[in-house]
């Protein structure tokens, strides 16, 4: 600046906009310093989505279901946030991109932006009506955002390069006939207007496939209704009054309802769609073109010239490998429809891409057939909305079916593949039978196994009557839900059997409460099998001379006992007081766990001067009683206050249980040792668990069948996984003879002892 300064012929003027200019540029550079790291923001954004992606193709791959379900990576708030983080190289409109790692990462985002709608296709089914369509608009305003965005960098030339740098490329096109590094760059706004083409193809297949998901889960959830009341009424035939289902026939009620949860899941129909398939060959183009496009620039790896600098390289090689793993997916998509019987009738339907399913427009036909409440009560305006509406909506129908014909038509293309493949082995295996004839015996099936074959076929939900499921793959779900079952049974909880293999009936329910023990308050309160639990244990391991290692046998049991307890009475004590005191188990329950206290009070020692069985049941009584008389003015239907209403219920429940112990004693309750206690209780704590896991087999009936479609799945794996882990518990208890009660009532511990106690039971 000093040397420009003495030059007599500059102006202050110009000295004062070079000033400028510096001055301009120092903070371009200053503002700029941040970018590197927004770029490993959006390589760590991508990489979020990629792992998700990852995720979903080690499922498929460990349970065998190549087409690969959505349990990861699917659409909702979070996921689409992390994608238009991810996507925040084709939207930025200020920073120029003049390198060819730059162009590259842009061009990259968007085949990456292709993949992950390829990929998240079949989540659509997993959502009800409201999500769909909140989820589908979110999508649609972030593809069409970037839809936008680029074609304003097409028009500018941000996207592309123009004057003597294409012009040169495409000469050395012409004079060599091979593409030079970064020809596919340079190649105008082609490669760029292909990434948008197929991005707005995708979102189109988006909203036609949301049509077709909505009536698509009308019908299968028509005949799934229908198949669940014919194996209801089958269970209700087996069930023996008195006695508990078999765990082989929980087995084969588990089974149907895998079967039906298999073949009617909404994901499996998507991913077996025209749509699916198409998005799938989609996926394959854009990844071919995006390597293609790396290939181009190998030598050029090292041309990052924008203000993000050596950050694009780390995008351009994540969103690579995002784009080629997350490819897999889409594209054995592709082949999901060998999952039915193949026959020439089926193969001629696939070809015969001219005919659309009513299920694809039925959804449009209903909304044309349906009436719009008008605010207005004038004729001509109603008629001229309404008429409207049916254009609107005839042109609906038309491009949803222009839409699935061209989609079949693109699915057509791996179905030849298909074909061909399979025409070859037919060939080799005529060859092979006509040079290397061995005589083949024919197996019949038994009598027994075509009586299985025929009970798992009404088990079947088929969205298309001439779309049937071939044996391979009704045995293939089957073997899926037996090795889950087989897997869980090495997850048995073995020291809740050993508790339960002391226990020789249900006594113990009628010994923890006794009806002679006059109550605190006027008002009776419920009780549950969890609180019981808890209040039985704390006594227990408050007795000091018992031994560490048989208190601490003694917790583990219940804690996994507990596991299925809560399990028993959140499926089937649903009430509201049932589960506020459920909620006052829970939290007792870490506390004397965890830290061994009973609401506060210490159970290791609890009073220095009782050392006597008397004297600590004493003091738990007084404790309890105490708490309760100070908290008699809550009403247990309040909720202002819950911590004062979980320990009013948990006091209130140790007072009965103290005071029922010290009744079934007398006098002679100083006579009684610990140890003696102790077995004692251990006995009802033995007696209670067996009771209330007699329900173990209704609440896996329950769990086989869940009342949303989009959660079915999920219920029978649940139910599946509770049997497999509850086995050895059913199995013990099968030769118990239940008490007299509904089945409802065996769920609630009031009717046991209501039962036991009664004069005529």
């Amino acid at each position: 600046m000093q040397q420009v300064g003495s030059c007599k012929n500059i102006t202050e003027e110009y000295l004062s906009s070079l000033g400028l200019l510096v001055f301009q540029s120092y903070q371009q550079n200053r503002f700029s310093e941040p970018m590197p790291w927004i770029g490993v923001y959006i390589a760590l954004a991508s990489l979020f989505c990629i792992l998700a992606m990852v995720a979903d193709l080690l499922h498929g791959l460990r349970n065998r279901q190549l087409w690969f379900p959505c349990k990861c990576f699917t659409m909702n708030a979070a996921s689409l946030t992390v994608i238009a983080v991810a996507m925040k190289l084709p939207v930025d409109l200020n920073n120029q991109m003049p390198g060819y790692v730059d162009q590259a990462a842009k061009l990259g985002s968007m085949g990456f932006m292709c993949t992950i709608m390829a990929n998240l296709l079949p989540s659509l089914a997993t959502m009800d009506k409201k999500e769909l369509v909140s989820n589908i608009i979110a999508l649609g305003i972030l593809v069409i955002t970037l839809v936008v965005n680029v074609c304003i960098q097409i028009t500018t030339g941000l996207l592309s390069f123009h004057g003597d740098e294409a012009a040169e490329t495409f000469g050395q096109v012409l004079l060599s006939g091979t593409f030079p590094a970064g020809a596919y760059l340079t190649a105008h706004r082609f490669i760029p207007a292909i990434y948008v083409s197929v991005l707005l193809m995708l979102l189109i297949i988006y909203a036609c496939s949301s049509l077709a998901i909505l009536k698509s889960k009308q019908i299968l959830e028509s005949k799934y209704q229908a198949a669940h009341e014919t194996i209801l009424k089958d269970k209700e035939l087996l069930q023996q009054p008195g006695r508990l289902l078999t765990v082989e026939k929980l087995t084969q009620h588990v089974s149907n309802y895998w079967i039906m949860a298999g073949t009617g899941s909404p994901q499996f129909m998507t991913a077996c769609s025209a749509t699916t398939s198409a998005s799938g060959v989609i996926c394959a183009f854009t990844t071919v073109l995006h390597i293609l496009i790396m290939v181009s620039n190998t030598g050029s790896l090292k041309d990052f010239q924008s203000d993000y600098k050596w950050s694009m390289l780390v995008i351009l090689v994540i969103q690579l490998i995002g784009t080629i793993l997350g490819t897999i997916a889409p594209l054995c998509r592709c082949f999901a429809v060998l999952s039915f019987k193949l026959s020439v009738k089926w193969i001629w339907n696939h070809i015969n891409v001219s005919t659309v399913e009513s299920y694809w427009t039925e959804k449009l036909s209903d909304w044309k057939q349906s009436s719009i409440p008008f605010p207005c009560g004038n004729r001509k305006c109603k008629i001229v909305i309404e008429n409207v509406k049916i254009l609107i909506l005839n042109v609906c129908i038309g491009f949803q079916k222009t839409v699935v014909v061209t989609c079949k038509m693109i699915a057509v293309i791996p179905l030849l593949f298909v074909i061909c493949v399979l025409s070859c082995f037919g060939c080799w295996k005529w060859l092979k039978a006509m040079f290397f004839s061995t005589p083949s015996i024919v197996l019949e099936k038994n009598p027994e196994q075509l009586d299985k074959d025929k009970d798992l076929s009404r088990c079947v939900l088929q969205l298309q009557d001439d779309m049937e499921f071939p044996e391979r793959t009704l045995k293939g779900i089957l073997k899926s839900v037996n090795r889950l079952i087989q897997k869980a049974v090495k997850q048995q909880p073995n020291n809740l059997m050993k508790l339960l293999k002391e226990s020789r009936g249900f006594e113990g329910v009628e010994k923890f409460d006794s009806l002679l023990v006059p109550p605190l308050l006027s008002k009776q309160y419920l009780t549950c099998w969890s609180l019981t639990l808890v209040s039985l244990t704390t006594v227990a391991i408050s007795l000091p001379n018992i031994q560490n290692n048989i208190v601490d046998c003694l917790l583990s049991s219940v804690s996994e006992g507990l596991v299925y307890v809560t399990l028993v009475e959140e499926t089937l004590n649903t009430t509201n007081d049932h589960v506020t005191i459920q909620k006052a188990a829970k939290t007792l329950w870490l506390q004397v766990e965890v830290y061994h206290k009973w609401l506060g009070n210490k159970l290791t020692k609890p009073d220095p001067q009782a050392n006597t069985v008397g004297q600590i049941l004493g003091w738990l009584r007084d404790t309890a009683k105490n708490i309760v008389t100070d908290l008699e003015t809550i009403d247990i239907g309040s909720r202002n206050n819950d911590k004062s209403i979980c320990r009013f219920i948990s006091a209130n429940s140790m007072y009965h249980i103290i005071e029922t112990i010290m009744l079934s004693y007398n006098d002679n309750i100083d006579l009684v040792t610990q140890e003696e206690l102790f077995a004692q209780l251990l006995s009802i704590i033995g007696d209670i668990l067996a009771a209330c896991l007699t329900n173990l087999p209704q609440v896996i009936a329950v769990k086989c069948h869940a009342s949303t479609i989009e959660k079915r799945e999920t219920s029978v794996h649940v139910a599946a996984q509770l049997l497999g882990e509850t086995m050895q518990i059913i199995n013990t208890l099968k030769d118990r003879q239940l008490p007299s009660l509904n089945l409802d009532e065996l769920a609630y511990i009031e009717k046991w002892c209501a039962y036991f106690t009664s004069p005529f039971p």
